[in-house]
């Protein structure tokens, strides 16, 4: 039986990582519910066993259920009949099967229905199920959702929502709009308070939409009156129950078809607030972003690991001039790099998944106690490196994912073109990714500030304290000097005192950063495990000191009078 998680040896190197004792322990309050279920972990054994025993269950649903509907999901596609939107029949059987396996509230706490586990392992199982089929992962992370609504939502609200989500209901983030895309505080959508009702009422219209016509949204609405920026903009929690909601038509889009992508239409819609008034952008949708911003990270990882596989097998099944084309150098190259990416990117969204865990996880305890001194300290530390590190994740992971599916096209040659390939799905999959919840543009614009201060920098420093095989010193000397490069790029731009030019060459500054913390990343993982990462180890670190040369030497030679040829642009 296929199964996406024991023929995936790397998922399990990363849950074994010594962190994950920290986490736990947060995350399971040392155990308190041990005595109030029974399918509730008696101490870090069990708790480990039991996410291995569940995403080997994720592995085996994308295997046999998810991944062979894909192709179908993808022909089919989502119907929409008077304002309600039909999924494919696949989704359909891949939504009863996550449901039966009570896979839809795995971060939510027990209490609600969830199986309270921490954010890596649930991150893994979006890996997995991103691999199997990419627009099925934008139906069934939307997961995502709940944890915004635990995190601001009273408890009232946590009791009715919660409780349905971990029960197999569905959600989405309505936050887009026809006159607002990115620019999120240009939101319009109408949220007026009905004296008579008892409630909000919403009226507009959104676009984008994933998931349009989910159970339960979490909306983003202009509250106050006569604003016309972020600040008069709250979040909303709308029950499709309730009705006064339309989907107007789904999205004919390039991939991830099996997703409805919707545009809305409220008419007096019934809602009630998530939160406090006014704070919707400026706080709420920040988490629910960051959040999103690490399941797409994962859903690029997952695509990755599915062009690698469909690669790998074309490579040597493939004859030409009487051999299989992966002995041919050319496309063994393009091979190790593909499997490099994969593993690097791989690498960075687990790191990164391990700084949210501890920080979310310390958020949540301060609300039921206060956090010793240690504990706050603590706090600060990883939250700074989880805001420091999505926007790496997410910004790689997608474009990585849009490079592999390329190559694994390349490597199809005119096959590839047809659709009798997965290649050619896949493909189509992987280019929202570098768009949808903040473009690797905004990504960098999120990440600059920590290149420029030297924040990445001290992590860095950190990660070349940590022991390598003796082996592996000529690549921990090729990034050292990556990061020396780096950090004279980040010095000739500070010392510009030009605005122009820092954020000209900001994405060539925050790709040199990123791929010295993954070549730093893989480095490790290549010392622990030397059979599994050890050629994709070096292999990305070549590649990684050509892209970070390629950069240095633009930002190097570049002349302020050039500026005016990109204004010509």
């Amino acid at each position: 039986m296929a199964n996406y998680y024991t023929e995936t040896p790397e998922l399990k190197y990363h849950l074994r990582h010594p962190l994950m004792k920290r986490i736990v322990e947060l995350k399971e309050r040392d155990y308190a519910d041990k005595d109030k279920f029974d399918y509730a972990p008696q101490n870090l054994e069990d708790a480990m066993d039991n996410y291995d025993r569940v995403l080997d269950i994720v592995g085996e649903i994308c295997g046999e259920i998810i991944g062979p509907n894909a192709e179908g999901v993808d022909h089919d596609g989502p119907k929409c009949e008077n304002g309600r939107v039909t999924y494919a029949p696949g989704t359909s059987v891949n939504l009863d099967a996550t449901r039966k396996a009570g896979l839809m509230g795995m971060a939510m706490p027990r209490r609600f229905g969830g199986l309270n586990f921490p954010i890596v392992p649930y991150i893994m199982a979006a890996d997995m199920v991103s691999s199997a089929d990419a627009g099925f992962e934008n139906l069934w992370g939307l997961q995502d959702c709940a944890e915004t609504l635990y995190e601001f939502g009273n408890e009232d609200q946590k009791q009715r929502f919660l409780t349905r989500v971990c029960a197999g209901e569905t959600m989405s983030m309505d936050l887009t709009e026809p006159d607002a895309g990115s620019d999120l505080q240009s939101v319009m959508l109408k949220a007026t308070y009905s004296e008579a009702d008892g409630s909000w009422l919403l009226n507009g219209v959104k676009r984008f939409i994933t998931n349009g016509d989910a159970d339960i949204h979490l909306v983003l609405a202009r509250s106050e009156e006569g604003t016309k920026d972020g600040r008069g903009l709250s979040m909303f929690i709308y029950d499709k129950r309730q009705g006064g909601v339309d989907v107007r038509r789904i999205e004919n889009k390039m991939g991830i078809k099996g997703s409805p992508t919707c545009e809305l239409v409220y008419k007096n819609a019934h809602a009630e607030l998530c939160g406090d008034r006014k704070l919707g952008l400026i706080k709420y949708v920040m988490a629910l972003m960051n959040g999103a911003r690490l399941g797409i990270a994962a859903q690029g990882v997952g695509i990755s690991q599915a062009a690698y596989n469909e690669a790998l097998a074309y490579a040597r099944d493939r004859k030409q001039f009487g051999k299989a084309i992966i002995e041919f150098p050319a496309v063994a190259d393009m091979l190790s790099t593909i499997k490099a990416k994969l593993d690097a990117s791989r690498a960075l969204l687990y790191e990164t998944a391990r700084f949210v865990d501890v920080y979310k996880a310390l958020d949540d305890i301060s609300k039921e106690r206060k956090l010793t001194p240690e504990e706050r300290q603590e706090q600060k530390k990883y939250a700074k490196l989880a805001d420091a590190f999505t926007p790496l994740a997410k910004g790689m992971g997608s474009e990585f994912a849009n490079q592999n599916t390329y190559d694994c096209i390349q490597i199809h040659g005119g096959s590839g073109f047809m659709k009798e390939y997965k290649c050619e799905r896949i493909y189509r999959d992987a280019r929202i990714t570098s768009i949808y919840e903040g473009t690797t543009q905004l990504q960098t614009v999120a990440a600059i500030r920590y290149v420029t201060s030297g924040a990445y920098a001290a992590k860095i420093a950190e990660y070349d304290q940590q022991p390598v095989a003796p082996e592996l010193d000529i690549f921990k000397n090729k990034l050292k000097d990556m990061a020396d490069k780096t950090q004279m790029a980040v010095n000739q731009v500070n010392e510009s005192k030009s605005q122009e030019f820092h954020d000209l060459v900001a994405r060539r500054l925050y790709e040199m950063t990123a791929y010295t913390v993954m070549g730093y990343l893989i480095l490790h993982d290549a010392t622990e495990e030397p059979e599994m990462f050890g050629v994709s180890a070096r292999n990305f670190i070549r590649y990684a000191e050509a892209e970070v040369e390629k950069h240095m030497t633009f930002i190097r030679k570049f002349q302020e009078e050039s500026l005016a040829d990109y204004r010509k642009a």
